[in-house]
C-alpha cells in the first residue's frame, strides 16, 4: 500500500488524501458514517472552492452577519494588487445577494467595472463627469418627500429626523468640496456660517436650491449668517471674515478645479428601489481632486438614500430595504485633503446601524497610510481593523508588517499571499504571457481565525459581464492595416 519496501524501491511515507465530494445532507445520508462535516461555511453567495480541499466556499458580509452570526459588523475590506480579480469578486458578492433581494449600491465606478452588471440586474446608471452629468450636493433627493409621508402618516418626530439628517449632509458635502478646494478643512467659524447659511437657504428659497444660491446668501449677509459670523455690526468686519469662505464657493460654483459638476441640478436622481451605479469612469486619472470629490459625493447621496428608505421602512410606509454598498477605489478619496478621512469615517462607520453592508476596496496597505498626517494615518488603518472580513489577493512582501499590524496572518498565509503576486510567466508554446498566479486567488480573514484560501471561478455569463478589457479586443488600426499590407506581399 506504500509503495515497495526496500533500499530504492520508492517506499512512500506519505498517505494520499483522500477525494472528497460536497453535498447535501439528503443527498449523502446514505453514505453515513462516511460522510463528514465541511470546513467551509455553507451560507451566503458561492465565491468559489477552497484551493486545497477543492470545498465550495459562499461568503459574503450581509449573510455572515445576518444568518451565519460569524461576523459582528456586516463589511469587508478587499486588498490586492491591480489585475488579479478584487472588483471581479465584490461582483460575484453583489450578484448573489441581488439573488437574495439586496440591492447593490455602486457609489462610484472608475473604470468602469460594475455598469454592466447593473444593467444586466435592471438598476440605474447614473453618469457624472465634465460635460456628461451633474450632482447637486444641496439636493436633498427624496428626503423632502419622504418627510411629507412621514408627516402625513402621524410621524411628525420622524419626518424632523429625515431633515434634520439631510441637512447635516448636505452641510458636511459642501464642507468637504472646500477642504478639497483648498487642500485643509474649513476653520470652525466657517462650518458654522454655512451651517446657517443652508438654514436660511431652506427657509427662503423655493425649489431646490444649488451651490449658487448659498453663496447668494453669504454675500448678502442676512442678520442671521452675520450673527454666526461674529462681525460685530461692523460690514466691513462680516467681509473680511468671509472672504476665503466666499472665494471657495466661487470656485466651485463658475467651473474652477472642480467643473461644474456639482453647481447644477442633479441630471439624474437615484432612486431607492433599484441597483443603483455611479458611472465615473469619464474622469481622468490624473483629475484627483474632481474623482474624490465626486466619489465623496455619490457616496454621500446614497447614504442618505438609505436613510430615507431605512426611514420609511421604520414607519411601517415600505418594505424593509438592504442595500450592499460598494466604496471602490477609496484610496482616492482620502488622499484628497487633510480632514478627507474624517468624512469618510463619518460615513461608513454606522453600517451595522443603517442596515447595509459594505465593501470598501483598495490596492495595499501602504495606499491608506500613505497620508501625511499621523491622525488620519491611524483612522485609515482602523477602516481595515473594523471589517468584519478582510479578503486579500496577492500582495508584495513589503506589505506583511503593515498588514499583520492590522489583522493576525500566519507566516504560511503571509507566503501565500506573497506568491500570488508574482508576474505571469512566457509561454513558449502559446507565445504569450500565461495566466498570472494569482488571478482568482483570495484568502479570506475573519479577525485571528485561519484563512480560507479560494479560486474564484466565472461562468461563461458572468465572463461577459466583468470583462474589463473591451477595448483591447479589437486590433489598433495601424496593427490592422500592417496585417493587411503583410498578407498582400
Amino acid at each position: 500500500m506504500r509503495g515497495w519496501l526496500g533500499r530504492g524501491r520508492g517506499e512512500s511515507f506519505y498517505v494520499q488524501a483522500a477525494d472528497e465530494w460536497r453535498g447535501t445532507s439528503v443527498q449523502v445520508c446514505g453514505l453515513w458514517p462516511f460522510a463528514v462535516g465541511t470546513g467551509t461555511p455553507m451560507v451566503g453567495v458561492p465565491l468559489g472552492r477552497h484551493i486545497h480541499t477543492g470545498a465550495t466556499l459562499c461568503c459574503d458580509p450581509i449573510s455572515w452577519f445576518q444568518r451565519a452570526k460569524l461576523i459582528s459588523n456586516p463589511s469587508a475590506f478587499v486588498l490586492g494588487k491591480p489585475g488579479l480579480g478584487k472588483s471581479t469578486l465584490v461582483r460575484r458578492m453583489a450578484t448573489g445577494l441581488a439573488g437574495y433581494g439586496v440591492m447593490p449600491l455602486v457609489l462610484g465606478d472608475l473604470k468602469p467595472d460594475y455598469v454592466d452588471l447593473i444593467e444586466a440586474l435592471g438598476g440605474q446608471v447614473i453618469t457624472l463627469g465634465r460635460g456628461r452629468g451633474h450632482l447637486n450636493v444641496l439636493d436633498p433627493g427624496e428626503a423632502t418627500g419622504a418627510a411629507e409621508r412621514l408627516r402625513a402618516a402621524g410621524f411628525t418626530k420622524e419626518a424632523a429626523q429625515v431633515l434634520a439628517d439631510a441637512h447635516g449632509r448636505r452641510h458636511t458635502m459642501v464642507s468637504a468640496l472646500v477642504t478639497i478646494m483648498r487642500g485643509a478643512p474649513p476653520t470652525d467659524r466657517e462650518e458654522t456660517i454655512l451651517d446657517r447659511a443652508l438654514k436660511v437657504l431652506d427657509a427662503r428659497h423655493h425649489g431646490i436650491p444649488v451651490l449658487g444660491d448659498l453663496l447668494r446668501v453669504i454675500q448678502d449677509g442676512p442678520q442671521e449668517v452675520r450673527a454666526a459670523a461674529l462681525d460685530r455690526g461692523d460690514q466691513g468686519r462680516y467681509q473680511a471674515i468671509t472672504e476665503n469662505l466666499e472665494a471657495s464657493l466661487v470656485g466651485l460654483v463658475d467651473g474652477g478645479r472642480l467643473g461644474e459638476t456639482f453647481a447644477r441640478p442633479t441630471t439624474n436622481p437615484m432612486r431607492r428601489d433599484r441597483p443603483v451605479v455611479y458611472d465615473v469612469s469619464s474622469i481622468d486619472d490624473t483629475d484627483m481632486d474632481l474623482q474624490a470629490a465626486t466619489l465623496l459625493a455619490c457616496w454621500s447621496a446614497g447614504f442618505g438614500t438609505v436613510n430615507v428608505a431605512n426611514a420609511l421602512a421604520d414607519a411601517g410606509l415600505e418594505p424593509r430595504r438592504h442595500y450592499f454598498v460598494v466604496l471602490d477605489e477609496l484610496w482616492r478619496a482620502l488622499r484628497a485633503g487633510r480632514g478627507m478621512v474624517d468624512r469618510v469615517d463619518a460615513l461608513t462607520r454606522l453600517n451595522r446601524q443603517r442596515g447595509v453592508g459594505v465593501a470598501m476596496i483598495s490596492h495595499t496597505m501602504s495606499d491608506l497610510l500613505a497620508l501625511a498626517h499621523e491622525e488620519d494615518r491611524m483612522k485609515a488603518r482602523g477602516f481595515v481593523e473594523r471589517s468584519g472580513m478582510v479578503i486579500c489577493g496577492g500582495l508584495p512582501g513589503a506589505e506583511m508588517p503593515q498588514l499583520t499590524a492590522a489583522v493576525p496572518f500566519s507566516r504560511a498565509e503571509q507566503d501565500l499571499l506573497t506568491g500570488w503576486q508574482d508576474p505571469p510567466a512566457w509561454d513558449p508554446a502559446a507565445g504569450q504571457e500565461a495566466e498570472p498566479p494569482g488571478r482568482g486567488k483570495f484568502l479570506v480573514k475573519v479577525g485571528g481565525r485561519p484563512g480560507i484560501p479560494i479560486d474564484v471561478q466565472l461562468t461563461e455569463v458572468e465572463m461577459g459581464i466583468h470583462d474589463t478589457n473591451k477595448r483591447w479586443h479589437t486590433v489598433s488600426r495601424i496593427g490592422a492595416l500592417e496585417t493587411q499590407g503583410s498578407g498582400a506581399a
